[in-house]
C-alpha cells in the first residue's frame, strides 16, 4: 500500500496552514508550523501571488494531505461524488468524512488521522461487531464502531481517549468512552465540517478543467 512517509510537518508548512497531522504536538509550542510559518526550502519565505490554478491545486493538495489520501484514490472519490445526486462539494466531503480512519479520529480514539490509520490497519476496531482493518472502508449511517476488548488497554488508544474525552464530538457522531464505542449517526453537511481549511469549490473546479 503506497503512503507518504516523509516529515509531515513540512506538509503543513507547504500548504500554509495547520493540518493537525501530528496530534498533540500540533497544540504545543513545538509545532513546526507555529515556529516557521512559511514553506520549506531555500525560497520558502518568498510570497508569490498565486494564480487561480495554483489556488485550486493547493486546495486539492491540502485536503488530500489532511485526510491522508493519495491522488488516484482522491480522484476516484471526486468522480464518485460527481455521479451522486446533489451538490458535488457536499458529496465529496461526505465521502472522505465517511472513511473509517477519519471517523476513528473524529470519535477521539486516536490523536491524529495517521495514528487512526495505523490502528485500523492493525485490526483494533470492529464495525457492527466485525473486525475491519481497511482504513478507507466507507461507513454508512447507523454503523457502530468499537475498540476490540483486547485493544482497549493499549497506550495509544488510552492516551487518545484521555486527551479527547473533554472535547466535543462532531454532531454527526456519537461516542461512549466508557464502553469504547461510537456511532456514525448520519452523513455530515458541508457547513458542519468546520475544520476544513479550504474552499471545496476550488477542488471541484480543479478536477473539472
Amino acid at each position: 500500500m503506497a503512503r507518504y512517509t516523509g516529515p509531515v510537518c513540512k506538509l503543513c508548512r507547504r500548504e500554509g496552514m495547520k493540518l493537525y497531522l501530528k496530534g498533540e504536538r500540533c497544540y504545543t509550542e513545538k509545532c513546526a508550523y507555529d515556529r516557521r510559518p512559511y514553506a520549506p526550502g531555500q525560497h520558502g519565505r518568498r510570497r508569490a501571488k498565486l494564480t487561480q490554478y495554483a489556488i485550486q491545486l493547493r486546495a486539492k493538495q491540502a485536503v488530500k494531505r489532511m485526510y491522508g489520501i493519495l491522488e488516484r484514490q482522491f480522484r476516484r472519490y471526486f468522480e464518485k461524488a460527481q455521479k451522486m445526486k446533489g451538490d458535488t462539494r457536499e458529496n465529496l466531503v461526505q465521502i472522505v468524512e465517511s472513511r473509517l480512519d477519519n471517523v476513528v479520529y473524529r470519535l477521539g480514539f486516536a490523536v491524529s488521522r495517521n495514528q487512526a490509520r495505523q490502528l485500523v490497519s492493525h485490526g483494533h476496531f470492529l464495525v457492527n461487531g466485525v473486525k475491519v482493518d481497511i482504513p478507507s472502508y466507507l461507513l454508512r449511517p447507523g454503523d457502530v464502531i468499537e475498540v476490540k476488548e483486547k485493544s482497549r488497554s493499549i497506550e495509544p488508544i488510552k492516551n487518545a481517549v484521555e486527551f479527547n474525552s473533554s472535547k466535543e464530538v462532531a454532531p454527526w457522531l456519537e461516542v461512549d468512552y466508557d464502553n469504547f464505542r461510537g456511532s456514525y449517526l448520519r452523513y455530515p453537511k458541508l457547513g458542519e465540517v468546520r475544520d476544513l481549511p479550504v474552499n471545496v469549490q476550488d477542488i471541484i473546479e480543479f478536477y473539472s478543467r
